[in-house]
């Protein structure tokens, strides 16, 4: 259920205020009113507004300076002003500072301020959906780019596909590098919110002091430094997308300020005193395994299941060899752009043979540093990173002893691994580095075998 437009009505004429918010509350608005300018701004940074109308002649703090305030806090939230015949001048003057629009009084007919406060509203939804399309545009991001053939790629599409229909909350898992935020990006624009804001944000790349206030927001005062009302990621991406990258890293007071803003579909700022209601749908991403961070007490059980109404699992490039040579194609197609520039057969055999640790964005990497270095319209196997060549010859020198009757790769794998800890005295960091894989990659691994 969408949330009303939440209007701040300031307005030193008691009997005119009650009539306008009687109006609006009519025709659906969710509106509070104040007295005053200082009384309006103290509810301006308590509360959250699409917009806000205010007379410009009132004692004390007038229009103009609440004007002036709300323009510095919110930039491009739009201000109605309210105006007698005598002070249109003033109201003209305000237009210059930012103001949407002005109305005289008495108005002109019952639904006048209504006809502004919907153009004003409707003005700032198509900005802010330009502004979207604008991203859209310039990141380039959309299902299409989720490229690949694999079946297994292929079920992760499908299923993506049908619950982007939905709102329900999705947790997409995998190694890094295998393009997790581009399927989340992908389900926010086949969704019907893809008009609305996709916000990102990396759970582990912001100090733990600051991340509450990032997610959350902030009052003026709420702590050193706190010198201004701040929105956090949940109000920036209001009607549209947040996506969670890296959840498993988050601390665990704050999975439960998560699991109640998910149940209640509230946010409470730091500072706060009042929960903002917000319509904002959740997708989270992770590459560790939750399941066993739950078992170890990491990871709280209730938000796990709360965001695991749908499970989309991307598997690594070494797991989808039959997508590599699309992707490469279509990386070199966009770092040489206009250019007959091609892949020679030595060169696409060894980038499908090779195990892509990094996954996806690794190839992107090396494709990029073979555009960049190419001698020619075509990319051979001198082009590429040298460690291509050397893990292929590597692989080839390994002398298995292959029973006529089969044997387990997964068996083998934890051998590797159990191998690799023991040459280096369970130093994780070097017994990946050995393997050519991430420490990540190498501690789910490690997770998925039972190792300690």
């Amino acid at each position: 259920m969408m949330r009303k437009a939440a209007i701040l009505l300031i307005d030193d004429d008691a009997s005119l205020r009650r009539v306008i918010e009687y109006s609006l509350k009519e025709r659906g608005y969710a509106v509070r009113t104040a007295e005053s300018g200082e009384e309006g701004l103290l509810l301006f940074g308590s509360e959250r507004f699409d917009a806000v109308i205010t007379d410009i002649t009132m004692p004390g703090m007038n229009g103009m300076e609440v004007l002036r305030k709300v323009q510095e806090a919110s930039p491009g939230l739009p201000v109605i002003i309210i105006t007698a015949y005598g002070t249109i001048e003033s109201a003209v003057e305000a237009m210059k500072l930012g103001a949407f629009d002005y109305v005289t009084k008495p108005f002109p007919s019952r639904d006048e301020l209504h006809l502004r406060l919907q153009k004003a509203l409707q003005h700032q939804r198509l900005e802010r959906e330009n502004r979207s399309l604008r991203e859209m545009v310039n990141d380039r991001f959309s299902f299409g780019n989720v490229l690949g053939t694999s079946e297994r790629t292929r079920e992760v599409l499908d299923l993506a596909g049908r619950v982007a229909a939905s709102d329900a909350t999705v947790l997409i898992t995998g190694e890094s590098g295998t393009g997790k935020e581009l399927l989340a990006k992908g389900i926010h624009l086949a969704s019907a919110r893809a008009s609305e804001p996709f916000v990102a944000v990396n759970c582990a790349a912001i100090p733990e002091n600051l991340i509450e206030s990032e997610l959350f927001g902030h009052v003026k005062g709420a702590f050193t430094g706190a010198v201004r009302d701040r929105e956090g990621k949940f109000e920036l991406a209001e009607g549209g997308t947040l996506f969670l990258d890296e959840i498993g890293d988050l601390r665990v007071d704050l999975q439960a300020k998560i699991l109640r803003s998910l149940q209640e579909r509230t946010i409470d700022r730091v500072g706060g005193e009042k929960p903002v209601e917000l319509d904002v749908r959740v997708i989270a991403a992770t590459n560790r395994d939750l399941e066993s961070e739950v078992r170890a007490g990491n990871f709280r059980e209730d938000l796990y299941y709360r965001l695991s109404v749908v499970v989309l699992q991307m598997p690594p490039l070494r797991e989808r060899k039959d997508d590599i040579p699309l992707l490469a194609e279509h990386f070199l197609k966009r770092f040489n752009p206009g250019s007959a520039a091609r892949l020679a057969p030595d060169a696409l055999a060894l980038l499908t043979a090779y195990g892509w640790p990094g996954n996806v964005r690794e190839l992107e990497n090396v494709m990029e540093r073979a555009s960049v270095l190419r001698r020619g319209e075509t990319i051979t196997r001198a082009d590429l990173p040298e460690k291509l060549s050397r893990a292929a010859h590597d692989v080839k020198n390994i002398i298995l002893n292959l029973p006529a009757d089969g044997i387990s790769l997964e068996e083998l794998e934890r051998d590797l691994i159990v191998k690799a800890l023991e040459t280096h005295k369970g130093n994780q960091t070097r017994a990946a580095e050995f393997l050519r894989i991430t420490r990540p990659t190498l501690i789910y691994r490690m997770e998925k075998y039972g190792l300690k």
